[in-house]
């Protein structure tokens, strides 16, 4: 399905090319969006596709991070609990910014008092779960269901009746369900399902972002954010987001054991083969493929340096790092071919680079229970990426003013499936 809309979403591009071309972008300007975290002009003036963008970013980023702060309740590690509701906070404090924003300061008092109960909710069924406590499950299961409800209802009023009660309600209950079912298998050692409904909930919520930026405008500006151009910047925003956040929990899951590793890791690969399906639809088969096995290369890098931390393996973690160099060299490469014009080789070795540092440096924090700095350079990677994001889809863009999306990826596996090295 990803294949065959970013396919459609491409050749809309193409066929209006003249609407969505840019300028092309020095090698510069190019290094400050790619190695910064993605630039906004502020709250108040922000334009409302750089509003739907952060709805979605933030969106996205809650249901990642209230997914892991109900398994440290399962998982009995306060020290983490803490970290994990602190970065659970500043993204609500975010989400109100854009609110205040988007809809007004007497709105998002409303909101924050909503969400604050329905971040409440999610720790209170994680603590009954944690405990065995069916009554008390039950209890916070119904609470969670109630404040889909008074979502709902705030969201129809806050958008005019742009947004309708029962769908907001509806997304809401998606969402709270999909982090009920992942928290339970969790704590019943389902670790694939786990993680694949962790995904699936980051995905849900990713795409609500939109629903909340277009419920504060015009039906003519919400129609313009449906536009090909944006559902492609959409698309990989969300991809690249979830590779940066796939991978930090799969690193994560080699201090905990072989099994939720396992489970965490295929979740790498699905991200990996959509990535490579969704860049081969574009750019053909061939260039597919060699972006899938240059992406393979750079998970695996991220990966072993990784489990050599957890094994204190000193001449393993050197050779990860010189390995992870060589990585992010062979993907500047791919993509500066990609668009000539509009991406510099250097400027996007130091984003790369930038990328691995930011997995690097969580990962090191997290092994040296420092949570809290773990949880901060996590969420910086996390913006950073998404800037990639938005300088890759420009060069894309640029592409396809002369050529049509052709073929498909012919390729399978994902970042740490078996390849020749």
């Amino acid at each position: 399905m990803l294949v065959a809309f970013v396919v459609a979403a491409a050749t809309a591009c193409t066929s209006s090319a003249n609407h969505h071309a840019e300028s092309p972008a020095t090698p510069s300007t190019a290094a400050h969006h790619a190695a910064g975290t993605p630039g906004t002009t502020g709250a108040a003036t922000a334009s409302p596709q750089q509003r739907q963008a952060q709805f979605e970013q933030l969106y996205g980023q809650h249901a990642l991070l209230a997914s892991r702060l109900m398994r440290g309740v399962v998982a009995s590690s306060d020290d983490f609990t803490r970290a994990a509701t602190t970065s659970l906070q500043r993204n609500a404090d975010a989400l109100s910014g854009e609110v205040a924003a988007a809809y007004g300061n007497g709105q998002a008092d409303q909101f924050r008092q909503l969400w604050q109960h329905h971040n409440d909710g999610l720790i209170a069924y994680a603590n009954a779960v944690a405990g065995g406590n069916a009554s008390a499950r039950l209890e916070a299961q119904k609470n969670l269901i109630a404040t889909c409800g008074a979502h709902g209802s705030w969201m129809a009023a806050a958008s005019k009746g742009r947004i309708k009660a029962s769908h907001a309600t509806s997304i809401m209950r998606v969402h709270v369900e999909n982090l009920m079912r992942q928290v339970d298998a969790f704590a019943a050692r389902d670790y694939n399902q786990a993680y694949l409904l962790e995904r699936a909930a980051y995905e849900q919520m990713y795409a609500a972002g939109a629903t909340m930026a277009k419920g504060s405008v015009s039906p003519q500006v919400a129609a313009s954010l449906d536009a090909p151009a944006e559902k492609l910047r959409s698309a990989f925003g969300m991809l690249l987001g979830e590779h940066m956040e796939l991978v930090i929990g799969a690193q994560r899951a080699t201090f905990i054991g072989p099994q939720e590793f396992k489970a965490a890791g295929a979740q790498v690969n699905q991200n990996t083969a959509a990535l490579a399906q969704a860049m081969g639809a574009i750019v053909g088969s061939h260039e597919g493929a060699e972006f899938q096995e240059a992406w393979a290369e750079h998970v695996e890098g991220l990966m072993d340096y990784s489990t050599a931390i957890a094994a204190k393996d000193d001449a393993a973690k050197a050779k990860a790092e010189k390995d992870m160099h060589t990585y992010a060299v062979d993907l500047a490469v791919f993509f500066s071919q990609l668009a000539p014009k509009q991406l510099d080789f250097v400027s996007l070795t130091r984003a790369i680079t930038a990328h691995d540092e930011h997995v690097v440096g969580q990962i090191n924090a997290y092994a040296a229970r420092n949570y809290d700095q773990a949880q901060q350079v996590e969420s910086d990677g996390y913006q950073q990426m998404l800037g990639v994001s938005n300088v890759l889809i420009r060069a894309i863009q640029f592409k396809l003013q002369n050529s049509l999306p052709i073929g498909g990826s012919k390729t399978g596996g994902g970042g740490t499936a078996s390849r020749s090295r």
